[in-house]
């Protein structure tokens, strides 16, 4: 079935598309102190959560990017609701393929999608080479509680040199030389809540789309991965966003 129709199901009950919580993306937003008229931009930006707070906390100019075209839609709708005024456009594309202008934003993010650069370290390194000195850099990775079982590698299909550990994500913007300024870490509530809202949603949509031909597929691929949650992914994976400011007396090479 449709990948991105597959995420719209799943995460129909979600505000916020990764395992963070709206309590710690509203800290963020406090964080993120912006003069009226920055340029910020939001790389696998899902329904626009932190960018329509952001427009409604200070008056950026801002660009969500996201390949999804369900999440899309749903960011620009939640836009006309909220903020119809705001300088926010959101664009239907592979993140890969976004490219401003080098040393051009005051702030750039991609939280939970570090793949489209290869991982933690390539997302970094390319959302660094968008922002302008004294800029942030805002990243969500994933990273390893504990040493994974050879079970839980095999189930998931990812291999143990995936992810670091907390450390080595916060010592991967700083051999960039990124500055760190903050970390929001996710607990087990806010991991259970983004798979639980999953297995939620799911069961809505069974109920009231059972004509569906995909059905069985997202039921299948839902009922895996909650084993796979219940039994190791909840004590082994962790989850935070990191916060880097690009150092004022950086050079734009």
């Amino acid at each position: 079935m449709d990948t991105w129709k597959f995420y719209d199901i799943t995460h129909r009950e979600h505000v916020v598309c990764n395992p963070s919580s709206e309590e710690k993306l509203a800290q963020l937003v406090g964080l993120v102190r912006l003069r009226p008229g920055a340029r910020v931009a939001d790389i696998a930006c899902g329904k626009g959560e932190f960018l329509i707070r952001l427009a409604e906390a200070c008056d950026p100019v801002c660009t969500g990017v996201d390949i999804s075209p369900f999440f899309i839609a749903e960011a620009e709708a939640r836009r006309r609701a909220r903020v119809p005024e705001a300088k926010i456009a959101f664009r239907e594309m592979d993140g890969a393929d976004f490219k401003p202008e080098p040393h051009s934003l005051s702030l750039a993010s991609c939280i939970g999608a570090d793949w489209i650069y290869g991982g933690h370290a390539g997302a970094l390194e390319a959302l660094s080479g968008m922002v302008e000195p004294g800029g942030l850099v805002i990243a969500g990775a994933p990273y390893w509680l504990r040493e994974p079982s050879s079970e839980y590698l095999e189930a998931t299909g990812e291999s143990r040199e995936a992810f670091g550990t907390h450390t080595s994500n916060v010592e991967a913007g700083e051999r960039r030389g990124l500055e760190l300024l903050y970390t929001l870490v996710s607990n087990q509530d806010d991991w259970d809540r983004y798979e639980g809202l999953q297995w939620f949603a799911t069961a809505e949509y069974t109920r009231t789309h059972p004509e569906d031909p995909d059905l069985p597929e997202v039921v299948r691929r839902v009922a895996r991965n909650k084993e796979v949650y219940l039994r190791w992914g909840r004590e082994t994976l962790g989850w935070s966003i990191y916060v880097f400011r690009r150092p004022v007396s950086a050079g734009c090479s």
